[in-house]
C-alpha cells in the first residue's frame, strides 16, 4: 500500500516530562513481551523466551489451505503451499532478532509506543528456503527493482487500513541467508512467530522479517509503502523525511549477576571473585570487541570475546571481577568490524529506533 502525506494522521505523540507508563502503552506491553535477561546465557533462545512483537492481531491460519503467492514483475508467477516448500532443499541459520524499537522506554521524552527496556531480542535457529530461490524460480523480469513482502495481520496505522507489508530492493533480496522459514528451533513456527511461514533477513531489525507472510511481489521501482516509507524511519522531527531503519547498531548486554530485588530488578551478590558475562551482536558487520565498566564508566577493560561459528548470531564474552561491599553500576559497550561502537548515551528520535546505548545494570554487593 502507497502510503501519501494526505493521509496520514500526526505521528505519534511524546510523553510528557513525568508522564507515566500510559493504558495504550500498557495495552501493548501485555500483549507482546521482551526475552529476560537470564536467558542470554543460552546460545538459542526458546521460543516462549525469544521477544514477541505483534503489530495488529496474530492471524488464525489453517497451515493446509494456506498458500504463498510469487508474482508481479515475474516471468513465472508461483504458488506453493507448504508441503511444496518442505519439499525442497531447506537450510538453517542461526540469527539473532532485535526489535527497532529496542530501548525505547528509557528515552526522555518518551515516544509513546510498545514501551520497550532492553528485552527485545532473541536468537533462534531458522529453518526454511533460500529467498534467492524462489526468487530465480520465478524468474524477476527486467528492470526489477524491489520486492515487497505480504503478510496476514491487518489493522489500522495512523488512520490507514493495512496489511503488514515490507519491501526490500532485488539486491538486498537476494543476499545470502534471507530465508522464508517454516521452523524455529526444528519445530513449526509457532503462532507469535509467524505460522506457517515469514522472512527471515539476517543482520536487520525485526520490522523486516515479515510474519504469516502470504505473498510476495516483484515491482519494478522503490516500494514506498507505509511500513518502509513512513513507520520506520529516525527522525528528530514529524515533518522530516528521515532515514530508514535497517540493519542492527552493535549492542552488547550483561546478564544480571547474582540474584534480583522483585521490584527494582536492581542486583544483589557476595563478594568474592564474580564472572561478569553477556552477549553482543550487530547487524553490519562482526562484534571485535567488548568492553565492561564496574565503575560506570570511568574505566573500561576488554571481556573475553568468544568465536561463533554463526555470523547472524550474538557472540558471548565474559570477563573476571572482584567485587567487593558496596553499589556498583556495571557497563557494557561493542564495538564491531565496521568501526561502529556502541555509545554510552541513548541517542533519541521521534520513534526511538535503532537506539543502542548501552544499559546500566546497577549491584549491590553485600557484607560477607
Amino acid at each position: 500500500m502507497t502510503a501519501t502525506t494526505d493521509q496520514i494522521s500526526p505521528p505519534g505523540r511524546l510523553a510528557g516530562p513525568e508522564e507515566g507508563i500510559t493504558l495504550d502503552e500498557l495495552r501493548l506491553a501485555s500483549r507482546n513481551h521482551a526475552m529476560p535477561a537470564e536467558a542470554m546465557r543460552a546460545d538459542v533462545t526458546p521460543p516462549g523466551l525469544h521477544y514477541v512483537l505483534v503489530h495488529y492481531d496474530i492471524p488464525h491460519v489453517d497451515a493446509d489451505t494456506w498458500s504463498l503467492d510469487i508474482g508481479g514483475d515475474v516471468e513465472r508467477p508461483l504458488v506453493l503451499d507448504l508441503q511444496a516448500l518442505r519439499d525442497m532443499a531447506a537450510r538453517t541459520v542461526r540469527v539473532t532478532l532485535e526489535c527497532a524499537g529496542n530501548g525505547r522506554a528509557a528515552l526522555s521524552p518518551r515516544p509513546i509506543s510498545q514501551p520497550w527496556l532492553a528485552g527485545a531480542v532473541g536468537t533462534a535457529d531458522w529453518t526454511g528456503i533460500p529467498l534467492r530461490q524462489l526468487l530465480e524460480d520465478a524468474g524477476p523480469a527486467r528492470g526489477a527493482h524491489s520486492v515487497v513482502f505480504t503478510a496476514l495481520d491487518h489493522g489500522i496505522e495512523r488512520g490507514i487500513e493495512q496489511d503488514y507489508e515490507r519491501g526490500l530492493t532485488l539486491e538486498q533480496a537476494m543476499a545470502d541467508d534471507v530465508l522464508v522459514a517454516f521452523e524455529m528451533n526444528g519445530a513449526p513456527l509457532p503462532p507469535q512467530h509467524g505460522h506457517p511461514v515469514r522472512l527471515v533477513v539476517p543482520g536487520w531489525y525485526g520490522m523486516a522479517h515479515v510474519k504469516w507472510l502470504s505473498r510476495i511481489t516483484i515491482i519494478d521501482h522503490e516500494y514506498d509503502g507505509y511500513q518502509n516509507a513512513v513507520a520506520y524511519r529516525t527522525r528528530a522531527r514529524p515533518d522530516e523525511p528521515g532515514e530508514a531503519v535497517t540493519r542492527i547498531h552493535p549492542r552488547a548486554l550483561l546478564v544480571p549477576p547474582g540474584f534480583p530485588d522483585f521490584m527494582t530488578r536492581e542486583r544483589a551478590l557476595r563478594p568474592g571473585v564474580v564472572e561478569l558475562e553477556g552477549r553482543a551482536w550487530s547487524g553490519w558487520a562482526p562484534v571485535e570487541q567488548v568492553d565492561v565498566s564496574t565503575d560506570d564508566g570511568a574505566t573500561w577493560q576488554p571481556a573475553e570475546l568468544s568465536p561463533s561459528e554463526h555470523r547472524w548470531a550474538w557472540q558471548r564474552f565474559a570477563c573476571r571481577w572482584t567485587a567487593s561491599p558496596g553499589r556498583y553500576v556495571l557497563r557494557v559497550r561493542a564495538t564491531d568490524g565496521s568501526g561502529r561502537q556502541q555509545p554510552a548515551d541513548q541517542q533519541w528520535n521521534l520513534g526511538g529506533f535503532a537506539n543502542n546505548g548501552d544499559q546500566p545494570v546497577i549491584v549491590h554487593v553485600l557484607e560477607a
